[in-house]
């Protein structure tokens, strides 16, 4: 076991170094340009007006246009699982992975002591921290972000109280831009535009896997009325499957879909994320194959492509080419 957690600081040593250094902050970009003595002559001809730049939704004006279901977004497994071990499943912080470009998340929830802990499988096994702090990070990096829409997937599987979720949105002040559909499920082609959902300050979708209870907590939505999901727990780096694992009886044409695009391994009985293929797996080439074979048994393209380590390979690339940006 110790020299399987060498070799895989080492891998991830190796692969940090491949990686070019992300862009500089645009801030830079903001600063006010250095002005000459002209200038500041009020008799010298005032310069023409420039056109104003137009708007970008979630960092592609073309997309302002579309449907949310319209939209193919890169998703983060496990997002808050960061670290280098074979229970974590990304590199990068929270914050990293929206700055690259990263609308959808996923957070597995457990209960500890009565409070909602981010837990991978169990709490024993690695405990990264109460939800709480994961939506104050959330929610700092929305408010300074009003042209995206983010969309977060909550997993449930201890049925805890709705209750609780409420809580801790509400304080992360979350609650306030949630999307409200209202009483009855939306259609796939009944979804506003990103441009509606920025306009009308609704910059985050929510969704629960089991037990969400919208007569309790009307902004989290139950995933299975709206997505369909591939298998997940693959082993097999050519992704042989575009088959409906959840729910059962799903049905693609009406359905979002979600493509679990992460390879594992196995030890015994029991998977683990494949950190050491992670530049393979994520390459456009890997993903653009899955989506195809989705295409090829009739099913619309996935809206969402779930990677283990996004920020290793062409989640970019493939995010463009995806949406033909």
């Amino acid at each position: 076991m110790l020299r399987l957690g060498i070799a895989l600081g080492l891998v991830r040593l190796s692969a940090a170094l491949l990686i070019p250094a992300p862009p500089a902050s645009h801030q830079a970009a903001l600063r006010a340009p250095d002005l000459d003595s002209s200038a500041l002559d009020s008799s010298a001809p005032l310069p023409a007006a420039t056109p104003a730049t137009p708007r970008a939704c979630n960092g592609h004006e073309k997309l302002c246009g579309r449907r949310y279901s319209d939209v193919t977004m890169i998703g983060t497994h496990n997002s808050a699982f960061v670290g280098d071990t074979p229970f974590h499943n990304q590199f990068v912080s929270l914050t990293e992975q929206l700055d690259m470009g990263v609308r959808f998340l996923t957070a597995q929830t457990h209960n500890r002591l009565g409070r909602i802990e981010l837990c991978h499988t169990s709490c024993w096994e690695l405990d990264v921290g109460p939800l709480s702090s994961y939506l104050h990070e959330l929610a700092h990096w929305i408010d300074n972000h009003p042209d995206d829409v983010v969309t977060l997937l909550l997993t449930n599987m201890e049925a805890i109280s709705m209750d609780k979720f409420d809580e801790d949105l509400v304080a992360a002040g979350l609650a306030e831009y949630a999307f409200r559909p209202g009483g009855s499920v939306v259609a796939r082609d009944g979804w506003p535009t990103l441009q509606q959902l920025l306009n009308a300050g609704t910059r985050l979708v929510v969704f629960m896997d089991y037990h969400a209870d919208l007569s309790k907590t009307d902004c989290i939505l139950p995933e299975f009325d709206y997505f369909w999901e591939t298998p997940y727990g693959i082993t097999d780096d050519e992704f042989p499957t575009c088959s409906v694992d959840r729910p059962s009886g799903g049905d693609p044409d009406r359905l979002m879909g979600v493509m679990n695009h992460m390879l594992n391994f196995q030890l015994g009985d029991i998977v683990f994320p494949n950190m050491l293929d992670a530049a393979t797996t994520n390459s456009l080439a890997s993903i653009q194959k899955q989506v195809d074979l989705c295409k090829s048994q009739g099913k619309p393209q996935p809206n969402v492509v779930l990677l283990d380590w996004a920020n290793i390979g062409e989640a970019q690339k493939a995010h463009q080419v995806l949406n033909a940006l």
